[in-house]
């Protein structure tokens, strides 16, 4: 162990099913706050391990939380209700997850301590023909999810000591597995239904691979000195692609996939735009997991993989 203690809330999602146990291997004790909703147990193989504890409860109860941040160096507001369609649907509850978890860490929080927060890049809307969005980018968010997450960026930053991602389209299997993200929902189409009607389809956005997000969240601990107080977009700088070049790339792996446009309906989610990620590559971070290998491990997955309610639903 590095003496280091991290705070996860939400650490039983999709992203930190796998950043939980990174952190453990990296010297970490991990306090976990999940309320597992969705009936999910990702953790099970750490019970045995006495660097790990696992709290059961909300992210904005501050009689839970309180204590756990008295004694964290490293704090990760996971905690989310993710993508727009499932903001849309609860306004309440987003604003509730979203911001007032936000808020809840910063008034309990300890001086010097190190936060790092998970946004999306989905805040940059509609980007401009041809042109990279940067972190420098106004933010231009359309769904009620783009808006609530830039909000509480900028209260994260002005609160101080703190490094924001605004992640890509996230993608990859993970033990808490959602089938809602881009990627992972189109292959599965791909694998399961062996086709796919697309809305949109010149639409462009960046992806990212779930474990390579855990590990830009490893990177800024070690290099908290150089990138404490920054944004940084985190995402493939070869993968800025339209929903058909990603269905192409699909069915190179997927052979008998068919996909086709819609003449008519819309997606819900309506951001085009591409993204620049020179930032945090300006500080070595290099992601590991190409979107190819990730529909390659997805395809493997989907062979084990029985669909549940949770796989369905958005949390981080």
């Amino acid at each position: 162990m590095n003496g280091q203690r991290a705070l996860v809330t939400g650490g039983a999602g999709y992203i930190g099913s796998l950043l939980v146990p990174a952190l453990l291997d990296a010297g970490y004790a991990v306090d976990v706050v999940d309320n597992l909703m969705y009936d999910q147990s990702p953790f099970l193989a750490l019970c045995a391990r006495e660097d790990f504890a696992f709290h059961r409860g909300d992210a904005r109860d501050a009689g839970l939380l309180a204590p756990l941040l008295a004694r964290a160096d490293v704090v990760i507001p996971l905690a989310c209700l993710t993508g727009a369609v499932a903001c849309d649907r609860d306004p309440w509850a987003a604003r509730g997850v979203i911001l007032d978890a936000v808020d809840l860490v910063l008034q309990h929080r300890r001086p010097g301590q190190r936060l790092l927060y998970p946004n999306t890049n989905s805040g940059y809307g509609i980007g401009e023909l041809g042109k990279e969005c940067t972190e420098e980018s106004p933010l231009r968010p359309v769904s009620l999810y783009g808006r609530l997450k830039v909000e509480a960026e900028q209260r994260l930053l002005a609160a101080g000591e703190a490094v924001v991602f605004r992640l890509a389209t996230v993608f990859g299997a993970a033990p808490r597995m959602r089938l809602d993200l881009l990627v992972n929902d189109f292959v599965y189409r791909a694998v399961r239904d062996r086709y796919v009607v697309i809305y949109e389809a010149e639409a462009k956005r960046n992806y990212i691979h779930v474990r390579d997000v855990c590990r830009a969240f490893l990177h800024a601990l070690g290099n908290w000195d150089a990138m404490r107080g920054e944004i940084y977009n985190v995402g493939l700088s070869d993968a800025n692609l339209s929903k058909w070049e990603l269905c192409q790339l699909i069915q190179e792996e997927v052979p008998d996939f068919y996909f086709t446009v819609a003449a008519v309906g819309e997606d819900p989610d309506k951001r085009d735009y591409i993204v620049s990620n020179a930032k945090i590559e300006g500080t070595g971070f290099r992601p590991q997991h190409s979107l190819r290998a990730g529909v390659r491990e997805l395809v493997k997955a989907y062979r084990m993989l029985k669909p549940t309610r949770a796989a369905f639903t958005n949390q981080a």
